[in-house]
């Protein structure tokens, strides 16, 4: 994967800055050749995400998010520092929503509390025939 195709912004942890987000989601899925719908259904996906991990992120923290752009793909990770380190529950209708809305979707919690959600989405919703197993999102 050559560098240039990731992208990485760091935000404040506050919601008023997720309109950056949606922005710069949009605008690389376009990138992307992405439908209309499915640039939608990301832009959703990413805030949806977001906004499970801003309530429980910690006062002042910045909320991290990285595009790596794919034929025909995108993975992004959304990361931030957690209160309690603990990931959203996957038992909740936004849950179930951002599980629609992606093609693939996981969480996880690293060093420090960090609490981390993955997504990806193919355009189309379908894998690129051409991608690697190895790149999906267990």
């Amino acid at each position: 994967m050559d560098p240039r195709d990731v992208v990485q912004l760091a935000l404040p942890a506050d919601s008023a800055y997720l309109t950056v987000l949606r922005t710069a989601t949009a605008s690389l899925a376009a990138r992307l050749d992405f439908t209309l719908d499915d640039i939608e259904d990301l832009r959703i996906a990413v805030d949806e995400a977001s906004a499970l991990l801003l309530v429980a992120a910690v006062p002042d923290s910045a909320l991290e998010c990285a595009f790596t752009l794919l034929p025909g793909a995108m993975r992004v990770a959304v990361s931030v520092m957690s209160i309690d380190g603990e990931p959203p529950s996957k038992d909740t209708f936004s849950w179930t929503v951002l599980s629609a809305l992606a093609s693939e979707v996981s969480s996880s919690t690293g060093p420090g509390r960090q609490v981390t959600i993955e997504l990806a989405k193919w355009r189309g919703d379908r894998p690129d025939p051409g991608e690697q197993p190895s790149t999906r999102i267990c």
